[in-house]
């Protein structure tokens, strides 16, 4: 007994270490993926400044980023996965930004956001300037480019911190348009810039705005299947280039800076925005009505994706002018030549100017089926960040990478911290009470002698062979147990064709000694082979 009582202690030290080491390996594992690398391009975190988007946030949700007032609409952010996006509430009135995925987006998670795109009648935004994207891109029809874009000709100028001017082909303005293609606009349309009352007014189909750039990369855009009125999988869709590079412009494949070398892919079309609307999505919704009649129902909505060819569009640096300033920015291009050859009125004051009116564009607050109280209000449209492609800090990895995985399980805030105290309740108590394991190996106890089987009837032994006996022959010719009852005599004397077994099946005056019985059971295991 006390042999036992050791091996059940060692037994209990042993899980108690094993758990220790789990839970160990569970913490230290993702902070070391995590060592030593930079959170960049993030929604909620401050730590890298102007290489964050905390100043998107700000303006987009109830925030202040100098005299810039939030627009008041309702911020959220996702740091598991964006596979949940079909399970979100109003997916219509909800816009998901993809913003400088660290980490490729997989097919998955393409496909969950092309549907809630194509079928939920979502909005969303990304921006990379790498193949990360490129699953999601492809989806629509769209390629990333995975190497920077050189342009000669809209190029700006930076002034450095020793009043020096700065101009490289990698800093690329564009001029935007908000919902047509560049090549579908008359040279009127084109010529003009965006007023201030333009904005104000939301009159932006005829016209153009600046947008800042640094690193880009390129989109080929290319073509769906779906896209042939004449195929089966047709989509209606509108797939429209908001901005192209310059037609000189090229991808620095081979990484030499060199514009004449044919290595470097320069097609004299390189996108450096798309967008790509599908009407007619059915969602359900509050209708316009009279007074307070308004009634669910459903009404026709527009799915929309944006891509851009460079995620610093929506960085710090460069979303506000007094940012941009003290990078060493200025509206006009620092003195250098830049859209005003080509448009007339539109200063630059920060990107968030064009993005603000194209994400008002995307959304539905124009839709004349849409609830009056629905349509005014901004904070009735939700806008989600997708955190989970950013690397996060040493410290939190291990909660966000437990966070990611529960709420693959469920999204309700109650149940996602009612499962991470059950998982520490159930390791406290894994560690505090160990149950003892039963030993294996036979221990002599003479207070067990009442728990020992007893002894089958050798009246039984008979009884058993012949139950041996039918179960091997209904398994050999493969009968269930009602069809074996269904048999007649006969047919499973038949079935049986040994002698000495049929006698064992169906005599009820022969006798067996074990003997006989052991010698019988050798020939059921035999029977059926040959």
């Amino acid at each position: 007994m006390v042999a036992n009582e050791g091996e059940g202690s060692r037994f209990n030290l042993v899980i108690a270490i094993a758990l220790a080491a789990t839970l160990l390996l569970v913490l230290m594992l993702p902070m070391a993926f995590a060592a030593g690398k930079d959170t960049a391009y993030s929604a909620y975190d401050q730590s890298q400044g102007a290489g964050q988007i905390t100043d998107v946030r700000a303006t987009l949700g109830n925030g202040e980023v100098g005299d810039i007032t939030g627009l008041g609409y309702e911020m959220g952010n996702t740091i598991s996965t964006p596979m949940l996006v079909n399970d979100w509430q109003n997916p219509h009135r909800t816009l998901l930004m993809v913003i400088a995925p660290e980490k490729p987006i997989g097919e998955t998670e393409a496909q969950a956001i092309f549907e809630f795109v194509t079928e939920e009648g979502g909005k969303v935004i990304v921006a990379s300037d790498n193949k990360n994207a490129n699953v999601l891109a492809g989806k629509f029809g769209l390629t990333y480019y995975n190497d920077p874009l050189f342009d000669n000709d809209q190029v700006y100028e930076v002034v450095n911190e020793d009043g020096d001017i700065e101009r490289h082909p990698t800093n690329v303005w564009g001029l935007h348009s908000f919902n047509k293609d560049i090549s579908e606009m008359q040279e009127g349309e084109l010529s003009t810039g965006c007023s201030d009352t333009a904005l104000a007014t939301r009159t932006i189909d005829s016209c153009r705005m600046p947008v800042m750039y640094r690193g880009p990369s390129g989109i080929q855009v290319g073509g769906l299947e779906s896209d042939d009125p004449e195929s089966n999988d047709y989509v209606e869709r509108d797939v429209n280039v908001l901005a192209y590079a310059s037609p000189g412009a090229f991808i620095d494949i081979l990484g030499d800076g060199s514009e004449g070398n044919v290595e470097n892919d320069a097609p004299g079309d390189i996108a450096l925005s798309v967008r790509i609307d599908y009407p007619g999505i059915t969602a359900m919704d509050k209708l316009r009505g009279t007074g307070s009649s308004n009634e669910y129902g459903e009404l026709l909505v527009t799915g929309s994706i944006v891509f851009f060819a460079d995620d610093e569009v929506f960085a710090n640096q460069y979303w506000t002018l007094e940012r941009a300033q003290e990078a060493g920015l200025d509206a006009n291009c620092a003195g250098a030549t830049c859209w005003q050859r080509d448009i007339s009125g539109g200063t630059w004051s920060g990107n968030y100017e064009y993005v603000h009116t194209l994400i008002w564009d995307m959304m539905e607050f124009d839709n004349g089926d849409l609830a009056q109280s629905i349509a005014t209000g901004r904070g009735n449209f939700h806008i989600v960040f997708d955190e989970s492609r950013h690397v996060t800090g040493v410290a939190s990895q291990p909660f966000i990478e437990t966070i990611s995985t529960i709420v693959l399980l469920t999204s309700d805030n109650f149940l996602k911290w009612l499962i991470i105290l059950n998982l520490g309740l159930l390791l406290l108590v894994s560690i505090m009470v160990v149950p003892e394991k039963a030993n294996w190996r036979h221990v002599f106890d003479l207070t067990r002698f009442r728990e020992r089987p007893t002894k089958v009837n050798s009246s039984d032994y008979r009884q058993r062979v012949q139950k041996a006996l039918f179960a091997k022959v209904r398994v050999f010719y493969d009968l269930t147990r009602d069809q074996m009852a269904l048999k007649t005599p006969a047919e499973v004397q038949t079935m049986i064709g040994d002698p000495r077994l049929v006698e064992l099946a169906y005599s009820t005056s022969r006798t067996y000694s074990p003997q006989e019985l052991r010698e019988l059971l050798i020939a059921i295991r035999k029977w059926g082979k040959k």
